[in-house]
Order: C-alpha cells, then sequence, then structure tokens
C-alpha cells in the first residue's frame, strides 16, 4: 500500500474524531472565558485539560499525516492552512468547515454549485472566526486598564464592525494581544469580503451571460 492510499485512509478514519475534536476545542476554551470569575476552579480546570487534549489531538494528526505523506518540508509548503491551525488552534474552525465538506463529498450527498458552497462556507467561516475572535479579545482584554471592552457583548460588537471592515472605533483593543487579535480578525474580514464579493460578481457575470446567449438573435 503506498503513501498516498494510506494518507487517504487515515484522513477518512479520522475526519469525524476530529471534527469533534474541533468542537470540544471551541466549547471548552469559550466556557473557559465566559465563565471566568463563576464556575469552580475544577470546572475550569477540566475545560483547560480538554482544551490542550484536542489541541494535542490536533497536533498527532498533523505528525501522522506528515509522516505519511513523504514530503517532510513540502507538507508544510502544500498544507499552510493545517500548519497555521497548528500554530493558532484557534482558527481550527476553518477546519470544521473544511471537514464538514469532506464528510459531505464522502457520504455522496447533493452538492450545492461552486458559487453556493463558497458563499456558504465563507458565511460559516464568518461566524466561526467571529466568535472566536471576539472570545479572544475578551480573555485579553477585560479588566486591562483604560479598556473599552468591558463585556462579551462589547467584544462581539468589535468584531462584528471589524470583520465588516467598519471599524467605528468606539470600542477598540488596548493590550497587545488584543491588538494582535484585531489584526487577524481584520486580515480575516477582508478576505472573506473579497471572497464573497468576487464569487457574487461572477456569478452575476455568467447568469447574464447565459441569459445573453439563450436570447434569440435580433432582439
Amino acid at each position: 500500500m503506498d503513501d498516498d492510499s494510506r494518507l487517504a485512509r487515515w484522513q477518512r478514519h479520522t475526519e469525524v474524531a476530529l471534527l469533534v475534536a474541533s468542537m470540544i476545542f471551541l466549547a471548552s476554551y469559550a466556557v473557559r472565558v465566559l465563565g471566568h470569575g463563576q464556575l469552580p476552579e475544577p470546572v475550569l480546570d477540566l475545560c483547560l485539560a480538554l482544551t490542550f487534549a484536542a489541541w494535542a489531538a490536533f497536533g498527532v494528526d498533523y505528525l501522522v499525516r506528515w509522516r505519511l505523506s513523504g514530503q517532510r518540508l513540502g507538507f508544510v509548503h502544500r498544507h499552510p492552512l493545517d500548519t497555521v491551525v497548528l500554530v493558532l488552534p484557534l482558527l481550527r474552525p476553518l477546519r470544521i468547515v473544511k471537514t464538514y465538506e469532506a464528510v459531505q463529498r464522502r457520504h455522496g450527498r447533493p452538492r450545492l454549485s461552486l458559487h453556493a458552497r463558497v458563499i456558504s462556507y465563507a458565511g460559516m467561516a464568518t461566524v466561526l472566526l467571529g466568535f472566536t475572535g471576539a472570545l479572544a479579545v475578551y480573555q485579553h482584554e477585560r479588566g486591562a486598564p483604560g479598556a473599552t471592552v468591558r463585556t462579551f457583548g462589547d467584544a462581539v460588537w468589535w468584531t462584528c464592525s471589524t470583520l465588516a471592515t467598519v471599524g467605528y472605533g468606539d470600542v477598540t483593543p488596548v493590550t497587545p494581544r488584543g491588538r494582535l487579535v484585531g489584526v487577524g480578525v481584520m486580515a480575516v474580514g477582508l478576505g472573506l469580503l473579497g471572497t464573497v464579493t468576487g464569487t457574487f460578481a461572477s456569478w452575476l457575470l455568467q447568469a447574464f451571460s447565459r441569459e445573453d446567449d439563450e436570447r434569440p438573435p435580433g432582439s
């Protein structure tokens, strides 16, 4: 059995487990951030343990796929999203979207058109990344001197305005880590907005082109 088939089998056998691990990671991180100062310390410690356990699962999966690929450094260059997600696990929701598509394809379920898939997955990624971005900035900003992000609602409002590239400026991060999260949210917002806008424009052009082709000559 060659390396490609072994790698494909590993990915098929682990995709659902990694999807569950991604959800556990996001849920445990959210509970730990939002329950800070409200939940008992043992519960917060359990959430932290689940977070690190899920992160370890991501690391094991990455190492196994790297080993089975036989590409060495080439694997890192050919799978940049996987590498970034391993270093910054808060971006793991992007892998949830990719795993969902793989499961749909594996079970032979009806798939949307290319344009609909791009818009749908971009929307899912926006919601998931917006939620994780709000959690991250709230974690680093709450209680900081001069902070304007005092509640999770403030963090959600800031994330929405940043992802939409509006940026009212009424709520802004003041800590170095909070601003670093802000840079990431800005980059994601620009990328997703450009993707959705470009895909929608392409769909309109194709629709108008089909109408012109179907129109009788001389009409």
